[in-house]
């Protein structure tokens, strides 16, 4: 049996089972890496993907859930040659330390610029809680969030509809 997702703006049918979690899908048969297994239990926020437009922990969500459904990964925000404007913020303010969270960090970010371009301190700090940086860079990410948010720049990257 097959399932149909809209992933990152293309249709793509997928051969795992529909209990299989979303991000084993992803890592393994689609072979995207960004989103990352952290905890496996939905507390650290590592595997973080947008699920029409909300985020979601791609660990507890089975494929079974998203059929039909748009998702979007770090891989539809930009690349290394072409960051998209969270991506260049992240790397501007060095948010990453070992780097294992942003990508889930990231997505959480772009749900929220999206919804509200202009977020209080307080917005940001709540919507950003549920993902963990276990180095401590939360302050930098925090940063990024921010000028991303002041300069206006983030354009919808959204792909697909």
């Amino acid at each position: 049996m097959t399932t149909q997702i809209h992933l990152n703006g293309v249709v793509r049918t997928v051969a795992s089972p529909v209990s299989a979690p979303l991000l084993y899908v992803l890592r393994d048969e689609l072979k995207l890496n960004g989103a990352k297994f952290g905890c496996g239990l939905g507390q650290c926020g590592a595997c973080t993907v947008l699920l029409d437009d909300k985020p979601v922990f791609s660990c507890l969500t089975p494929l079974g859930a998203v059929a039909g459904r748009r998702v979007r990964t770090i891989e539809s925000l930009g690349s290394a040659a072409a960051p998209g404007p969270l991506q260049a913020a992240f790397i501007k303010h060095q948010a990453a330390q070992c780097g294992y969270c942003i990508a889930g960090m990231v997505m959480r970010a772009q749900a929220l610029l999206e919804q509200n371009t202009a977020p209080t301190e307080d917005q940001i700090r709540s919507h950003m809680e549920p993902n963990l940086c276990r180095c401590g860079t939360h302050m930098r990410i925090l940063a990024a969030i921010r000028e991303v948010a002041a300069a206006g720049s983030l354009q919808q990257t959204k792909k697909g509809g």
